[in-house]
């Protein structure tokens, strides 16, 4: 299995707080998983796509959604109980604007296009700052500021997003994924064969990379 060649495309959304989770959790995989070269790969989705470009207030909306202050709470707490696990820290309360990412998707894709390592940094980048730190993700001073931190050149992403460059090749790949029947994310496409639905454990998540590795042909594996 030495050297063998992965790639993983990983559908999600970067206010996804599971996405995040599973970000996390594979990153602990792969670290199992020495002997494997593996490239992975950042898809887009879109939790609410129908979310005005400014956003909107997200405690308002969360209610809106969950139906109360209370169940918000509940999935918070757990959330920011699982995400200590991880190294991460949910600070939900700095959270003001539960933003539209259609154009955090297209600052991922032209990550991409530099290196599947630029783009890997930029969506760890904006999974923090929209989880640890509650900025707007859906600002373009974030989303230029994140793309610096990554090393990209910082001039050619503001004029990009002054643009609509790549807006409709964001909208066809998310399409492409509800095609494809996936409805909700994390989603782990393993070399375009094997499809692992949620964040699932890191040692899950290993065993089923190193089970394609070895050959096995697929199924489909959920859990969260």
């Amino acid at each position: 299995m030495t050297n063998k060649q992965i790639t993983i495309d990983v559908i999600s959304d970067v206010v996804c707080p599971w996405c995040f989770l599973g970000r996390q959790r594979l990153k602990a995989a792969l670290e199992m998983l020495p002997e494997l070269n593996v490239e992975v790969r950042w898809r887009p989705f879109q939790l609410d796509p129908t979310l005005p470009a400014e956003g909107k207030e997200r405690k308002r909306y969360l209610v809106e959604k969950l139906g109360s202050q209370s169940r918000v709470n509940e999935v918070h707490d757990q959330l920011i109980a699982i995400g200590k696990e991880e190294d991460i820290e949910f600070d939900f309360d700095a959270i003001e604007v539960a933003p539209n990412t259609l154009d955090a998707h297209r600052l991922i894709r032209w990550a991409g296009e530099v290196s599947a390592e630029v783009q890997d940094r930029v969506v760890g980048e904006l999974f923090s700052l929209y989880f640890e730190q509650g900025e707007n993700i859906g600002s373009h001073e974030i989303l230029i500021e994140a793309a610096e931190d990554a090393g990209m050149e910082y001039t050619i992403i503001e004029t990009l997003l002054e643009g609509d460059t790549d807006s409709d090749n964001v909208r066809a790949e998310i399409a492409v994924a509800g095609q494809m029947g996936v409805t909700g994310v994390p989603c782990f496409i393993l070399d375009q064969k094997y499809a692992v639905m949620g964040a699932q454990s890191a040692e899950a998540m290993a065993d089923a990379i190193r089970q394609i590795a070895e050959g096995y042909e697929p199924g489909l594996s959920e859990d969260r």
